[in-house]
Parts: structure tokens; C-alpha cells; sequence
């Protein structure tokens, strides 16, 4: 019920579930947990600690679990999380984390497409679209639903919000809030992602409701604090404004500015 190629090489200790097939010149460690139905392709790196959901696709040349980038690793046992149907396409690189989360973790149903780096400590949400060459630093985390465009560079400790939409080729520096567009350099907010907020079924009600929010936070003029405070006594406490009022308060980055034409 397993298929392994001749060519590949798996530790006798690595747990593989039902009906895994694993590809040619592949590598699989010891301490490597791989759920059922998933398809490892040619020359594939899974290093000790990764732990794989079921129906998980890992396309040619990636490399998952290895040690994390950061000077202040001292060899630590930590892990690397990817949830159930997530697809990880061409040379992606996933670090496992640090002795600060002990954990790297990509959700469910996500797409992680060719040369993207997720670094040690992100949490990826489930449902997010990662687009060509995006390169994150630690500790990012990315909410679910949320897109990224190819080419996009995130600093470290960024919090992009869900639903939100981040355009390519773009650096990332503060947080993003949820449900908004993000584009521009340096990257600002440019709207609600009104679009992807229909697709996923939202009611015109509802992305009203967080238009009216991001006015307040973006174009009243009034200090966050207040504009916040008037989003609470002016609007309905769905959960998508609360979820924006969580947000804001939580940037320790500060949030992405407004763009504007005389900037």
C-alpha cells in the first residue's frame, strides 16, 4: 500500500501512512510522519521532525523540515506542520522552527507554489494561495484565505490578515489587516479585497460593514484609538469587525499606511 521507488531513500523509522507513493532520488529522514494518500514526486528532501498531513502533494526538488536560518539555533528538536490537501509545488523550502514556537505550520488546502521560502516559526493559515518566489523571514504569520502575489518579500513578524490580498512583487514591512487589497511601494492599503471577499460568498451586507471600518481606521482623519472606539458604538459586532478590531489592536508592527498620490 505503499510505493516507494527503488532509487529513493527512507529511514526505517519514518512513519508512512496508506497509499504514499514516494518518487525517485527522494530523501526521508528519521522522525518523519506522512499521512495517508500523499504523493512525494522525484528528488524531494523531507528532513527528522516534519509532521505531513493526508492527501499532501510535494512536487520535485522541494526540501521540507530542515533546520532554521537563524543564528540563535542551537540544534534544538523542533518541527515542520503541513495540514491535510496542502500542495507544495517545485523548490519550495520550508524551515522547521526554533526553540521560540518549536514549530513551523502550514495549514490545510493551501497552495505553496515553485521557489517559495517559508522560514522557521511562520503559521500559515489554511486556504492561502503562496505565489511564485515569495520569501518570508521568521515568525511571519499569514491568515487563512489570505493571497500572496509571486515575488513578494515579507519581513519578519509581519501579520498579513485573512481574506486579505497582497500584490506582486511588493516587500511587506508592516502588517496587513484583514480583508483589505495591499499593493504599491512602499506596500499600502488600496481598498477592500472586494472581489475575493465575493468569490468566498461574502454578503454585500457584510463587506459594507468592513468598508465602512477601514474609512474609519483609513480616511476619517481620527486617531487609531478613537477610530477604533467609534468601529465598536457605530457598527454591528459581526464577526469579521471584530475580527478586524483584534487585528489593529495586535499590529506591533503598525499597520500598512493609505496610499497617497502626493506621497
Amino acid at each position: 500500500m505503499v510505493e516507494i521507488h527503488p532509487s529513493a531513500i527512507v529511514h526505517p523509522k519514518a512513519e508512512l501512512g496508506k497509499n504514499v507513493t514516494v518518487g525517485p532520488f527522494s530523501i526521508i529522514e528519521d522522525d518523519v510522519m506522512i499521512g495517508d494518500g500523499c504523493k512525494i514526486h522525484s528528488n524531494v528532501l523531507i528532513a527528522a521532525g516534519a509532521r505531513i498531513g493526508a492527501g499532501v502533494e510535494i512536487s520535485n526538488g522541494a526540501v521540507l523540515s530542515t533546520e532554521p536560518q537563524d543564528l540563535k539555533y542551537r540544534n534544538e528538536k523542533t518541527y515542520l506542520e503541513v495540514g491535510d490537501n496542502t500542495k507544495i509545488r517545485e523548490f519550495v523550502t520550508l524551515n522547521r522552527g526554533t526553540a521560540e514556537n518549536y514549530k513551523t505550520v502550514v495549514g490545510e488546502n493551501c497552495l505553496i507554489m515553485t521557489y517559495a521560502h517559508v522560514a522557521h516559526d511562520c503559521v500559515i493559515g489554511n486556504h492561502v494561495i503562496i505565489a511564485n518566489s515569495v520569501q518570508m523571514g521568521g515568525h511571519v504569520v499569514i491568515g487563512d484565505y489570505a493571497g500572496i502575489g509571486g515575488l513578494t518579500a515579507i519581513h519578519q513578524f509581519v501579520h498579513i490578515g485573512e481574506h486579505s490580498y497582497v500584490g506582486g512583487a511588493f516587500r511587506a514591512t508592516k502588517d496587513v489587516p484583514p480583508y483589505v487589497l495591499a499593493m504599491r511601494e512602499p506596500l499600502c492599503f488600496a481598498g477592500t479585497n472586494y472581489v475575493g471577499l465575493k468569490r468566498k460568498g461574502f454578503s454585500e451586507e457584510t463587506i459594507r460593514e468592513i468598508k465602512r471600518a477601514y474609512r474609519l481606521i483609513y480616511q476619517s482623519k481620527l486617531p487609531l484609538k478613537t477610530a477604533l472606539k467609534k468601529i465598536e458604538s457605530d457598527l454591528r459586532p459581526i464577526p469579521e469587525i471584530l475580527e478586524i478590531l483584534r487585528f489593529v489592536r495586535e499590529a506591533e508592527r503598525g499597520l500598512i499606511p493609505r496610499f497617497s498620490r502626493g506621497a
